[in-house]
């Protein structure tokens, strides 16, 4: 009997650790920027909290490079359940709500303290509240940052200097609006394809941050760069929302409050790499722009805050400016 009873005992816990080990879940992370850029590192950092949190019971693993596609690929891998989780950049969301338009304006934000006020506070947690919608959990705002512009044909200081520029932009339709009132020709484009567009003059000028100019290699292909810093964006990190649903409270509680850390973390890095990327870019004969007349492109571009207005209503602006204002 002892014998038995032995026997059931060691069959239960082996019948337990295996019921255990089957309930482990992989989860699948895509994003589009390069091993060497922030992105990657605070995905594995995300990835090592996760795992820590749920004893192992939840795993992660990156796809990066775009290999599962660009950000409107993903973001509908997500929204079909063939991909688990997927960081874009904010603009990337406002054809699902254009509310979200409004965090992308030109100058909404003066610096990185405001944008982080906001994002990671109530108007922060209200904008991921209404991916919901879309079937999209939106777990925690990371970072893309602070715009600046280059190009292969000159110094940029003032608005006059980009008219006649044939400027590579996202799909964002402010900043889509912002390049044409300063004259430039914008053309939307994915930016897994921004390189050999830059590289065959297909196109002449592109905006990102510093980080990406350089983790994407921009800099090889052109010869100017200018902190024009004229909109801030932030990089939202989703997942599918019945995936999410599906997982217990702890889980889902160690995968936001991961995802949230692994984003400070990014940002930190993005900080401490920003001046020593410059440096380099001077280094490699990259003629960088410091003293840029930010006040005249505030004025061209202000238009394009009537146009969201306009479209959307003032309520995600007052939001905004109700947290920046407080300064």
């Amino acid at each position: 009997m002892k014998r038995l009873v032995k026997a059931t005992t060691i069959a239960l816990i082996v019948t337990g650790s295996l019921s255990q080990a089957q309930a482990a879940t992989m989860l699948k992370l895509a994003h589009a920027a390069p091993d060497s850029d922030t992105q990657q590192a605070a995905a594995e950092r995300f990835a090592e909290l996760v795992e820590e949190r749920t004893n192992g019971e939840v795993t992660i693993k990156i796809f990066g490079n775009g290999v599962l596609g660009g950000d409107q690929q993903m973001i509908s891998g997500v929204r079909s359940g063939t991909i688990d989780i997927e960081m874009s950049g904010n603009p990337n969301f406002a054809g699902l709500e254009p509310a979200l338009g409004a965090f992308d304006l030109p100058y909404i934000f003066a610096d990185r303290e405001q944008a982080y006020r906001v994002l990671d506070g109530e108007v922060g947690q209200r904008a991921l509240d209404l991916l919901e919608d879309d079937g999209l959990k939106g777990l925690a705002f990371w970072e893309v940052g602070f715009r600046a512009m280059t190009n292969s044909k000159r110094p940029i200081k003032t608005p006059d200097d980009v008219k006649g520029l044939v400027m590579r932009t996202n799909s964002n339709k402010s900043l889509i609006e912002a390049f044409s009132l300063l004259g430039a020709n914008p053309v939307p484009m994915p930016i897994g394809e921004l390189y050999t567009a830059l590289e065959t003059g297909t196109v002449d000028a592109q905006d990102h941050p510093i980080g990406i100019v350089w983790s994407a290699g921009f800099h090889e292909v052109q010869d100017y760069l200018s902190l024009t810093n004229q909109a801030y964006t932030s990089l939202i990190m989703v997942m599918n929302e019945g995936k999410f649903d599906s997982l217990s409270p702890e889980y889902q509680q160690a995968l936001v409050e991961s995802a949230r850390e692994a984003g400070a973390y990014q940002r930190e890095l993005n900080l401490e790499n920003e001046q020593q990327i410059i440096a380099t870019l001077r280094e490699n004969g990259m003629q960088v722009e410091e003293e840029v007349d930010t006040a005249a492109f505030q004025e061209v571009i202000r238009p394009t805050w009537d146009s969201y207005i306009a479209e959307n209503g003032s309520e995600w602006i007052d939001a905004i400016q109700g947290v920046t204002q407080q300064d």
